[in-house]
Order: structure tokens, then sequence, then C-alpha cells
């Protein structure tokens, strides 16, 4: 496996002001843990960008060297902050790890495969679990773990200890827990027909004749004077 390299250079100074000059400069403040006491360190964020890229989580293994230096550390990225609005990286945690001693980070599920509930009855798959915690040597962090779906039909549940994980990889969650199920597709809303049925067959009601009104009476009583006066002239 190819390892990826960081760049990675000191830093005076702490605080806003000092940051906020450093970011300017195409730089975000950093701190590396793992030795006797954390180091402040400033990093580019398009290089921690450029190493995460494509690789879900940050707990990937890389080789981070001081500049000018001829020996890197190896480090994995414990921490990293965003501005809530810029989305901009601003803050990175670096953790140095030892080769031979075995650590704890978090690795992504992929399931793999079709499930027969989604093709043969359009049941919804649904990721319960996205990732999960595993212990083992630095050098045998899994990119991702695969989940496979393939014979899960609706109501089916694909748990933890179901997980292909490779040798020297020990998965700390609950063996139990759930991982992915299928569930049976959205019933469809049906509007009840009763009702507009009955709106569309129920008869109208009839037109109650009432009182009319003294403007209709008059008008009905000029009407009638009119047809008497050419009943006389016949």
């Amino acid at each position: 496996m190819e390892m990826r390299e960081l760049t990675i250079k000191k830093r005076d100074g702490v605080g806003k002001g000092p940051a906020k000059r450093l970011r300017r400069s195409g730089q975000v403040p950093a701190t590396l843990y793992g030795g006797a006491s954390p180091v402040n360190i400033a990093v580019a964020p398009k290089d921690i960008l450029r190493l995460i890229h494509g690789h879900e989580g940050s707990t990937q293994l890389f080789r981070a060297t001081f500049e000018g230096a001829k020996d890197g550390t190896m480090v994995i990225i414990r921490d990293m902050q965003f501005d809530p609005v810029s989305e901009d990286l601003i803050h990175v945690d670096l953790q140095e790890v030892a080769m031979d001693r075995a650590i704890q980070v978090s690795v992504a599920i992929h399931h793999v495969g079709e499930s027969v509930g989604v093709r043969d009855t359009q049941g919804i798959l649904e990721m319960v679990l996205r990732e999960v915690r595993v212990s083992c040597l630095p050098g045998n962090i899994p990119g991702h773990l695969e989940a496979d779906v393939t014979n899960l039909a609706i109501g089916d549940v694909l748990t933890v200890k179901d997980l292909k994980v490779p040798e020297g990889v020990r998965i700390l969650n609950d063996p139990n827990q759930a991982v992915v199920t299928v569930a049976p597709p959205a019933a469809e809303e049906i509007a009840a027909p009763t009702a507009v049925a009955a709106e569309a067959v129920a008869p109208a009601e009839p037109e109650v004749l009432t009182e009319r009104k003294p403007k209709e009476e008059a008008a009905a009583e000029g009407e009638a004077k009119d047809k008497g006066g050419a009943e006389k002239k016949k």
C-alpha cells in the first residue's frame, strides 16, 4: 500500500489573532498528540482534504513530516473542525501512532450486493449503522467494511456479527447491533372513495319556493297589468 505523506511545520503563538494570520497565509492551526505533550503545528488545509478525499471517515494512516526534516511519524486524523458558515477547514488534530501497538478507530460500512427484498418485492434498504469502532494495528486499518445484503428479504436484519472483517481487525460494537434491514414498501395513500362517490351521486335538493320579496311582487303585478291591458284591446 502506498504511504501518503503530509508536510507539517511548527507554529508559534496561540489564540485567535495568530490563528487568523495563519489562515490568511493559507495554513490552518493543528495539534499533534502522542508525545510527552501536544505540539502546536500548522498544515495546509488542501493537503488534509487531499489525503481524506475518497475515504469515508478520517481514520486513514499517513506519514507526517516536519518541514525540512527527513524522517516522519505515522499519524491518523483525530479530529477536524469546520467553519459552520463557510464550511472551510479551520483546525486539525493529529494523533501519532506506534505501528506495533493496536489503536481504536472508526471504520465506515459499505453495503454490497442487491437485496432480494428490494429486487423482488420493492422493499426499502435501510442503513441503520454506517460505521463501527474497531481495534487493530495501524497498518491493518481497513478502508471500509462490507455488509453483504444479497440474501436480505423484507423484515430481515443484518447485524454487526455478519460483517466481513479482515484478519487482525476486531470490532468493538455489540455483535447483535443492527447494521442494515429491508423495510416493506411505503403504503400508498388512497383517498377513501365513499365520501367522493356519495357527493357525486347525491340528488340535488329541490328548490324551495319562498315568499317573494317586495320588489319581485311589484314586478309580477306590473307584468299582470300589462297582460290584462293587451287582452282588452283584442
